[in-house]
């Protein structure tokens, strides 16, 4: 039997229902948080922090891992950080990755972002986490990306922002190809890795990083692979 068309489910897009049931309740500042970087080898873990005005959604927006074309959410974060009320990134660099675990990292990225808005939001939206030490008032949503704008224009400029912190590595590293994969685990990176061996930019606690360099894994990412 064949689906029809109403049967099929359809993926969600992100929407201001979230947003708009907290202005019903006077809450108009709202801040959408969410971070990029938690599954590569190298380069920091970036977060971004944006409040969009009300009733502001540009068209096309998504969460950046559902927008594959690069030039295009290039684009949709620069048409975000012109419309928004306020936009800011924090990051937590390899360093700190390789202290606090990636998932610490992460938050402290995110918290980060949040302290360095311009605009002290009144609430924030986060993308399946709570923004630790942080007196604001939050929700975390599980989905967010795909399912608050807010939440959706943060995870674009955190990607967009943490891609172009990896070209930069890529010009100091021309033979380690960051712009091509942006530290993340492809064959293509292992493969690298295997050969050259890891930069001061590699995550020391991730198990293909500790294995190139000689040491007994200690951290897994989010990917299952060989060298």
């Amino acid at each position: 039997m064949v689906s029809s068309r109403s049967d099929r489910k359809i993926p969600p897009t992100p929407t201001l229902r979230f947003e708009g049931a907290l202005r019903r309740r006077g809450i108009d500042l709202i801040a959408g948080v969410d971070e990029a970087g938690i599954g590569p080898l190298a380069g920091p873990v970036v977060a971004a922090a944006v409040i969009l005005p009300q009733g502001y959604k540009p068209r096309g927006l998504n969460d950046s891992k559902k927008i594959t074309n690069e030039e295009r959410r290039e684009d949709l974060a620069a048409g975000i950080k012109s419309g928004c009320i306020a936009w800011a990134i924090g990051q937590a660099d390899v360093r700190e990755i390789d202290l606090y675990n990636i998932y610490h990292a992460g938050l402290l990225a995110m918290r980060r972002a949040v302290e360095n808005l311009s605009v002290r939001p009144d609430h924030l939206l986060v993308d399946a986490r709570h923004v630790p030490a942080c007196a604001v008032p939050q929700r975390a949503i599980v989905h967010g990306d795909a399912l608050s704008a807010s939440i959706a224009a943060a995870s674009l400029i955190a990607k967009t922002a943490r891609d172009a912190m990896m070209r930069e590595l890529d010009r100091l590293y021309p033979q380690y190809r960051f712009a091509s994969h942006k530290g993340y685990p492809t064959q293509e990176h292992l493969r690298i890795l295997k050969e050259l061996g890891p930069l001061p930019v590699h995550r020391r606690t991730f198990a293909p990083v500790r294995v190139a360099l000689g040491l007994a894994p200690v951290q897994r990412t989010l990917f299952e692979f060989k060298i």
